[in-house]
C-alpha cells in the first residue's frame, strides 16, 4: 500500500516527467556529437587516403609505375595499427603491387569488404578506398580498414546509452526518495487533519520554518483554525448564555401561569398573570431579535446599504430622544456635536450603535449624573464620544462586555439581556471603525472613531 502511494505522489510523476525530459536531452545530446565525430573522423580518413592517392600519383607522373610499385612494397611492410590497401594494375589487369586483387577500372570512392586475411580482430569491418585512373590504363587504389571509426561510434552509443540509463536511474530514485519525504510529511499533515476532523480542535499543522509551498498552506490551515476554534468556542458560550437567559423568563411565565391556574378566582387576576406572561415572552422575542440582528451585522450582508450621510444630525436625534428618558432618572444628557460631519455607512445601524452607548450610560449610572454626548472631527475620522460620572467598567471588565450576554451585574437583577454592547462591537466592525472605553474620573468614556472617506476596506476586528 505504502509502494503504491509513493508512486501515485505528485513528486514521484514529476520526477518520471523530468526524467524522460532529461533522457531526451541526454539522447538528443548524443545524436548530435555521434554525428558530428562520426562526420569529423570519416572527413579525416578520406584526408589521409586521399594524401596518400596524391603522393602516389606525381610519383606515377615523375617516375613512372616501377617506382610507385617500390613504394607500395615499402608501405605495406611497414607495422601499423591499421590494415592499409594498395593496389596498382596494368591495362591488363596484371596486379603490379598492393595486397588487393585486380579489380574493374573505376574511380572514385567506394568501401569493400576486408579479405578475410587481412581480418585480425574478426570484426568485418569495411575497408574505405579511393581509385584513380593514371594514364596508360594503369589502375591505383588506396584504402584503409574503418575499425577506429566504427570503434569510435560503437563507444560513443555505449557511453550515451549508460549516460541515458544513468540519467533515468538517478532521477527514479531521487524522485522517489524525495517522494517518500513528502509523502512521510504529507502522512503527519493528514493524521493531524483526521484528528482535527474527529473534535480534536486544538491540533495544528506542522511547519518546518522553511517558508516552502507546504509550509505556507499549513500555516494558512492554522490561522484559519484558529479562527474557527475561536467562532466554535463562541458558539458553545453563546448557546450556554442564550440557555441560562432563557431559562429565567421562562421558569417564571411557567410559574406565574401554575399560580394562576390553581389559585385566580377572578377573570382579572388571570388577565394579570397572562400579562406578565406576555410580558416574559416579549423580552425573550426582544433576546432573540437582538441576537438576529447582530448576526446579521457579522454575516457584512448590511454593507450593501451603506451611503454618506450626516451624523451630526444622527447624533442630534438620538440624544434628543434620550433627553427626556435621562430627565426621568434625574440625570443630566448634554451634547458638544459639530455641524455637517458626514460618514460613509448604514446610517441606521450608526443610529442603533449611539443610542445603545448612551442608553447603557443611562441605565448604569445613578440619579444624579451627568452624560456628555460628542461627535467631533479627528484626523482621518469622525468621532462619537460618550461620556458619564458613573462607577465605569474596571479596566479587566472592558474587554468582556462586548460579548454576547455578558453582564457586570452577575445576579442579574437589573433589567436587559447583555447584547447591547454586543451590537456595537457588531457596528463597529462592520464599518471598519474602532472603540476604545477608557476611564473618564470618575466615570466611563467611550469613544467610537469611524473613518473618513470612501468605502471602507473589510477587515476582521476592532480596536476594543
Amino acid at each position: 500500500m505504502h509502494l503504491r502511494n509513493l508512486l501515485r505522489t505528485t513528486s514521484f510523476r514529476l520526477s518520471c516527467y523530468y526524467a524522460i525530459l532529461f533522457a531526451g536531452s541526454v539522447l538528443i545530446l548524443s545524436a548530435v556529437v555521434y554525428w558530428v565525430g562520426a562526420k569529423n573522423l570519416t572527413k579525416q580518413l578520406n584526408k589521409d587516403i586521399l594524401g596518400e592517392v596524391e603522393s602516389l600519383s606525381d610519383q606515377f607522373g615523375k617516375y613512372g609505375p616501377d617506382a610507385v610499385a617500390r613504394t607500395i612494397g615499402d608501405k605495406l611492410g611497414e607495422p601499423t595499427e591499421r590494415n592499409n590497401f594498395y593496389l596498382l594494375q596494368d591495362a591488363s589487369r596484371v596486379r603490379l603491387a598492393g595486397n588487393m586483387q585486380p579489380m574493374a577500372p573505376t574511380s572514385g570512392w567506394f568501401d569493400f569488404p576486408v579479405p578475410p586475411q587481412f581480418d585480425r580482430r574478426g570484426e568485418g569491418d569495411p575497408i574505405r578506398g579511393y581509385a584513380v585512373l593514371l594514364p596508360r590504363g594503369y589502375l591505383m587504389v588506396v584504402g584503409q580498414d574503418t575499425h577506429h571509426l566504427v570503434e569510435m561510434k560503437e563507444l560513443t552509443r555505449r557511453a550515451f546509452g549508460w549516460g541515458i540509463a544513468a540519467t533515468v536511474v538517478l532521477a527514479i530514485v531521487g524522485g522517489a526518495a524525495f517522494s517518500r519525504a513528502s509523502l512521510n510529511r504529507l502522512d503527519h499533515i493528514h493524521r493531524i487533519s483526521r484528528e482535527i476532523i474527529d473534535g480534536s480542535l486544538h491540533r495544528r499543522l506542522p511547519t518546518r520554518g522553511t517558508g516552502d509551498e507546504v509550509d505556507r498552506l499549513s500555516e494558512d490551515v492554522n490561522v484559519m483554525l484558529d479562527r474557527i476554534q475561536t467562532l466554535m468556542g463562541g458558539l458553545q458560550q453563546v448557546s450556554t448564555d442564550i440557555a441560562h437567559e432563557l431559562r429565567s423568563p421562562l421558569s417564571r411565565m411557567r410559574q406565574r401561569l401554575e399560580s394562576a391556574r390553581g389559585s385566580a378566582a377572578t377573570l382579572t387576576e388571570c388577565q394579570a398573570a397572562f400579562d406578565r406572561a406576555i410580558e416574559d415572552i416579549d423580552e425573550i422575542q426582544r433576546t432573540f431579535s437582538a441576537l438576529l440582528r447582530i448576526a446579521q451585522i457579522e454575516s457584512g450582508s448590511r454593507r450593501s446599504g451603506f451611503w454618506e450621510f450626516d451624523l451630526s444630525a444622527v447624533a442630534e436625534t438620538v440624544a434628543d430622544a434620550y433627553a427626556a428618558v435621562a430627565e426621568e432618572k434625574r440625570q443630566t444628557l448634554s451634547t458638544l456635536i459639530d455641524s455637517r460631519l458626514a460618514v460613509y455607512g448604514d446610517r441606521e445601524l450608526v443610529m442603533q450603535m449611539i443610542a445603545n452607548v448612551i442608553e447603557n450610560a443611562i441605565r448604569h449610572c445613578p440619579p444624579g449624573s451627568a452624560i456628555r454626548v460628542a461627535v467631533k472631527q479627528a484626523p482621518g475620522a469622525k468621532t462619537v464620544e460618550v461620556a458619564d460620572d458613573g462607577p465605569g467598567i474596571p479596566v479587566d471588565f472592558r474587554a468582556k462586555v462586548f460579548n454576547r450576554f455578558y453582564r457586570l451585574d452577575l445576579s442579574r437583577s437589573t433589567p436587559g439581556s447583555g447584547l447591547g454592547l454586543s451590537l456595537v462591537a457588531a457596528v463597529v466592525k462592520l464599518h471598519n471603525a474602532n472603540i476604545m472605553l477608557a476611564d473618564n474620573g470618575p466615570g466611563l468614556r467611550v469613544l467610537i472613531s469611524l473613518p473618513d472617506g470612501g468605502r471602507p476596506q473589510s477587515r476582521i476586528g476592532a480596536t476594543i
